[in-house]
């Protein structure tokens, strides 16, 4: 499929941005987005692992071309550390994702993968220090837990992106949709408006809406429903998108989302890449994703986008989430961009 984006105007650091947020019945109340300041020349980033481990070797690619872009780059003491599956133990991987978010040298954090672990460390992350002085936070799949108990909690903006683990060994062999899409972390960091064109999909529900963006990864925002770090929805722009299930997961996942009323009030809906695990034989579920999707939003009258370049794949594309938006879809192609 074909995809282009566009980037545009450079967005406000560090600006409050007035916008309505509604409490957990729908009740509406006002708080502004905390833009949290973009990043200029000889800023430092920091590298933890929050969730999954990975090695100083595997993260090299990632640090050279954060070092090309002009930031500084600390590595986390959870870095090259492994107990099984997870980047250290959960005491390790908290203690340093704390350090980074109290350190105010380090202006934004970037999670070096995902896979699974977030969730054990976030009620003992102490907030105090990353509300009075917010940092982006940056990463994808696991690290939706993060970026939506910030944006609940605190209403503070995030990026959602690939991490360190995407950045090809050799650019010079990357496809030009993987570059693009790590070259678009920059112009999210540095504070250019995002700004996206998508081709159409026969799917999509055509319309206009404006609204604050929020999502990720659908199995987590599943796992929040009725805790304290689970998102607002009314009013806003959701993104989802998903890998490594079956299909009757995924529509056991979108009635989750409908039967918690965060299908109900929706300014849009954004389905962004599935990567399905083949239904075993005998065993089918007989139904798209499309379908999946049409079954559960058919009674309201938001616009739905479907294909969006955001996900387990190349063309995932930085998303500032918590940040004001326009989608606009019709029978030409779909745009999402910054307000």
């Amino acid at each position: 499929m074909n995809r282009k984006n566009f980037f545009t105007s450079i967005f406000g650091a560090g600006a409050l941005i007035a916008t309505p947020v509604f409490g957990m019945k729908g009740e509406k109340y006002d708080q502004p987005s905390l833009i949290p300041p973009y990043l200029k020349e000889g800023d430092t980033i920091g590298i933890t692992c929050p969730a999954g481990n990975i090695t100083l070797k595997e993260i090299q690619p990632a640090m050279e071309q954060l070092e090309s872009w002009g930031y500084k780059v600390r590595i986390g003491n959870t870095v090259g550390k492994k107990d099984f599956t997870f980047g250290g133990t959960d005491s390790e991987r908290d203690s340093d994702f704390q350090q980074m978010l109290d350190d105010p040298s380090i202006k934004a954090i970037l999670c070096a993968r995902g896979g699974y672990g977030s969730i054990r460390i976030l009620d003992e992350l102490d907030f105090n220090s990353f509300r009075k002085n917010p940092k982006w936070i940056i990463g994808f799949s696991d690290i939706t837990f993060i970026h939506c108990h910030v944006n609940r909690n605190f209403g503070i903006a995030s990026i959602h992106s690939k991490m360190c683990n995407s950045f090809p060994t050799d650019w010079s062999e990357a496809e030009p949709i993987q570059v693009e899409s790590i070259l678009s972390i920059k112009k999210a960091l540095s504070g250019e408006a995002m700004k996206y064109s998508v081709v159409a999909d026969v799917s999509n529900r055509s319309g206009t809406a404006t609204g604050i963006l929020v999502g990720g990864n659908l199995k987590t925002i599943e796992t929040l429903a009725g805790t304290k770090s689970d998102l607002l929805t009314p009013g806003k722009i959701l993104f989802v998108e998903d890998t490594g299930e079956y299909l009757y997961s995924i529509d056991r996942m979108f009635w989750n989302l409908k039967r918690t009323g965060k299908l109900d009030k929706l300014a849009a809906l954004v389905v962004g890449g599935f990567k399905i695990k083949p239904d075993d034989p005998g065993e089918e579920f007989g139904k798209t994703i499309e379908e999946i999707v049409w079954e559960k939003v058919k009674d309201y009258n938001y616009p739905v986008c479907f294909g969006f370049p955001v996900g387990h794949q190349k063309e995932n594309f930085a998303l500032k989430h918590g940040v004001p938006h326009r989608l606009e879809i019709n029978s030409t192609g779909v745009e999402l961009h910054e307000q």
